[in-house]
């Protein structure tokens, strides 16, 4: 199951370039995962200080 970010994201970007496969991007209100492109490793979550991507 693809990763997805809640709304306690801050912007901050420390996700990004984290993403292995490169499917975070910046939106409107907060960073975004392509579901589609999304392989579950978790690198996201490990570095976001609020804890914004789940599983």
């Amino acid at each position: 199951m693809a990763y997805t970010i809640n709304d306690e994201c801050i912007s901050c970007g420390a996700c990004e370039p984290e993403c292995p496969v490169s499917c975070i991007s910046e939106g409107d209100d907060k960073y975004v995962i392509n579901a589609d492109e999304c392989i579950d490793c978790g690198a996201c979550a490990d570095v976001c200080p609020v804890d914004a991507p789940k599983a």
